[in-house]
């Protein structure tokens, strides 16, 4: 099983605060386990006040009054920036625009490193961008252990849902990748 590029949608039994009702975008998944961006937990901080906290000025007015998203709880003082792919074309192969990058299969690419917020700081940088703080890991065998507890649903992930949905949307808009309606899931796990 690889998820890297899913979506994990959290079943209505998820009591915790931070998982419940969340949608965590995958970024990577291996035998090792998997790392992951909430995209739907706003934060209080808009992009604008991060960039007046890091000392940059924010160029780009689409991005000023957007959230700053909780991504998880593993390092949370830190920025990661989930974004559309770069790609400078060099000599021999292409590689990312910033260092520090992660590329997802998928077209997207996951960085933490400044350059990145560097370039958005002067208005250019990728076009569409989820600024996170913090971020989610599951240990080796965690995260399909929790599946088969029934505690996420699994679909491909849709760029679409992260960038250009509405955050109150983004739980439903997911669920509805799958055909299925909030209303018809139910808190309790079963077997047959």
């Amino acid at each position: 099983m690889n998820l890297t590029h899913h979506f994990l949608i959290a079943m209505p039994g998820m009591q915790d605060e931070m998982f419940g009702r969340s949608v965590v975008y995958v970024c990577e998944h291996s035998e090792k386990g998997a790392l992951g961006i909430i995209i739907n937990k706003p934060s209080d901080i808009t992009m604008g006040k991060l960039f007046d906290k890091v000392d940059l000025p924010l160029r780009r007015e689409d991005l000023e009054l957007e959230p700053v998203f909780q991504g998880g709880p593993v390092h949370t003082e830190r920025g990661f920036v989930l974004h559309d792919r770069i790609v400078i074309e060099s000599g021999a192969a292409d590689e990312s625009a910033y260092s520090a990058t992660l590329t997802i299969p998928g077209g997207l690419e996951m960085t933490t490193s400044r350059d990145v917020l560097e370039a958005l700081s002067t208005g250019a940088g990728p076009h569409r961008v989820l600024v996170s703080l913090g971020y989610s890991t599951w240990g080796e065998g965690q995260l399909e252990s929790e599946i088969t507890e029934n505690a996420w649903l699994t679909v491909h992930a849709d760029a679409g849902v992260i960038f250009d949905t509405p955050v109150a949307e983004r739980y439903n808009t997911a669920l509805a990748l799958l055909g299925v309606q909030p209303w018809a899931l139910s808190a309790a796990a079963g077997r047959a």
